[in-house]
């Protein structure tokens, strides 16, 4: 391995994101909006900048066209050093299908990749909240002497069904001696039996043997053609596999309370909590730390405004997130996050809620433990999250645990 090895990064970011539905109905995962002024892919590609890695392919494919017009509006380096953040749309190049899985993805993309001629690969997931510095993990990887290496957290063992989990090797802890990708049942670790290490979908490989894995991979029967599914077992098997611990990785400007922080937002659910990580007073997920910013569009907005304070109105947002573009006009908001260009009007109130972009919210109206995705307009003395048969009979989503989600452009009568 050189020295200064050439290293690509690649973000998968074509996953469909059933569970989030409907904020998925017209929009790739990766480009669901998040935490007011951010959007899913923007805290994979802001992780892999900070790490001092700037040549960097996105592989889209569902509903991609919001997701490639932040990226190609957003993400825009100079070429003069020869950095880039490149959308790469599935192109059929191995035969007429799309994308059969992340493997296959990026067997698909192997001709870029020859292109440049990297060293290793650094390999990401585009739908997760975090920080990570991977050349941290970059560094382990060369020591250890791994072909592949994943990126682990600790997790609940109820929660196995849900990850690729990771057995380590006793005699060599950075060396992986098994892994089984969402296994029904798993055993728990040797000083905790009740978590599990957990993939985080992060990857990092060397080309050589990447591209004979994805080679051998592209002709095997049964499988999936997937990273964590197929990939991942194929080089433990083979005890070419190393592990990198997240809990090791330290983030400049962290603190005791947000580091080795990472939510995985599959779910209606994991994605309104993740929110409520960033308003509680002391933030699970700061998204205050300039050490270690997290980029996205600046779209040149004026300030928020909050107009009337008299004793019959008053405008005001407690314990929340208010995005430029905001007018609070004699409503009330708490514990909520609000997008940019929101507009609230007088004696209206939303409470617990997540409100993405142009949402309005008229007198009288009321919100609580909702999300509204974008052009949703409440009617004067509308209401959402108070009653689930009325919200259910409406066409909107409502989970078993009472999140109420209200799809892109619905108008909401009183």
């Amino acid at each position: 391995m050189a020295k200064n090895p050439k290293i690509l990064s690649i973000v998968l970011a074509g996953g469909e994101g059933t569970r989030l539905m409907p904020l998925t109905r017209d929009r790739a995962k990766p480009a669901v909006p998040f935490g007011g002024i951010y959007r899913l892919i923007d805290f994979p590609l802001s992780n892999l900048v900070n790490s001092g890695y700037r040549q960097i392919i996105v592989l889209t494919q569902y509903k991609s066209h919001s997701l490639d017009r932040h990226i190609s509006q957003t993400w825009r380096f100079s070429p003069l050093l020869g950095n880039y953040v490149s959308p790469v749309p599935a192109q059929q190049r191995l035969g007429k299908h799309w994308y059969l899985g992340s493997a296959d993805a990026i067997y698909q993309t192997i001709n870029i990749i020859e292109d440049v001629q990297p060293d290793i690969v650094v390999i990401v997931g585009a739908d997760h909240v975090y920080r990570m510095d991977f050349e941290q993990m970059v560094q382990q990887h060369i020591e250890s002497g791994a072909e592949f290496t994943v990126a682990g957290i600790r997790q609940p063992i109820s929660e196995s069904d849900q990850f690729g989990v990771i057995e380590v090797d006793p005699e060599h802890p950075n060396m992986i001696k098994s892994f089984h990708e969402k296994p029904k049942h798993a055993v728990g670790l040797p000083d905790d039996p009740n978590s599990i290490l957990a993939s985080m979908g992060n990857y990092v490989a060397n080309t050589k043997a990447l591209f004979e894995a994805l080679a051998i991979d592209s002709k095997a029967s049964g499988t999936k053609h997937d990273m964590g599914g197929d990939i991942a077992p194929y080089f433990a098997a083979r005890h070419e596999a190393g592990v990198y611990d997240f809990t090791k990785n330290e983030i400049p400007g962290s603190t005791k309370i947000d580091r080795a922080y990472w939510r995985d937002v599959g779910t209606i659910k994991q994605f309104y909590d993740a929110h409520m990580d960033l308003i509680s007073p002391a933030p699970v997920f700061n998204l205050y730390n300039e050490d270690w910013p997290i980029y996205t569009a600046s779209n040149n907005l004026p300030p928020a405004k909050f107009v009337f304070a008299g004793q019959e109105r008053m405008g005001y947002a407690v314990d929340s997130i208010i995005s430029p573009g905001v007018i609070v006009s004699g409503g009330e908001i708490q514990h909520s996050i609000v997008a940019p260009r929101v507009c609230i009007h007088s004696w209206s109130q939303t409470v617990d809620s997540v409100l993405f972009d142009n949402v309005e919210v008229n007198r009288h109206a009321r919100v609580r433990r909702a999300i509204l995705d974008k052009n949703v307009v409440l009617t004067e003395n509308a209401t959402v999250g108070f009653d689930t048969e009325l919200d259910l009979a409406r066409g909107f989503t409502v989970t078993p645990d009472g999140i109420t989600v209200v799809p892109k452009g619905t108008i909401v009568d009183g």
